[in-house]
């Protein structure tokens, strides 16, 4: 029997809220600095990982594109578990391109797995079955 988790409705918009924010920020950024996200990448140790999935102009275009549509989406709660989902399958590899490669500095590879953990919280519960708790 799974106990019931009483979680504050409040505290769950704050976490969508404040997770989607990045991807919001990133995206727009990709497509307003297309070149200098792309010589982000080339010079990233593990750029080898980006270009195995094609051109990098392109790649940053439609992650731009991904990471607005979606993080509009996760931010108003509208399709919440596919946004964070699909969300998830961009930071992945932005993570393995550009943190993982700066082992020297961890900060920013953690801050992803922070927000990893954020979107994963949306994608494994059920939002709607937590029993309502007001603050």
């Amino acid at each position: 029997m799974t106990p019931n988790i009483s979680v504050s409705r409040r505290s769950i918009q704050l976490l969508r809220i404040t997770v989607s924010g990045i991807f919001l920020v990133a995206g727009f950024n990709h497509l307003v600095e297309i070149e200098k996200t792309v010589k982000r990448i080339e010079m990233a140790q593990f750029k080898g990982f980006a270009t195995f999935f094609g051109n990098l102009e392109f790649l940053v275009i439609l992650s731009g594109i991904v990471m607005l549509a979606a993080g509009l989406s996760f931010l108003i709660g509208f399709k919440t578990r596919w946004a964070a989902i699909v969300l998830l399958a961009v930071l992945i590899p932005i993570s393995i391109t550009i943190q993982v490669g700066q082992i020297t500095s961890l900060g920013p590879l953690f801050k992803n797995l922070a927000i990893a953990g954020g979107l994963l919280f949306f994608i494994l519960n059920d939002i709607k079955s937590f029993k309502k708790q007001e603050p």
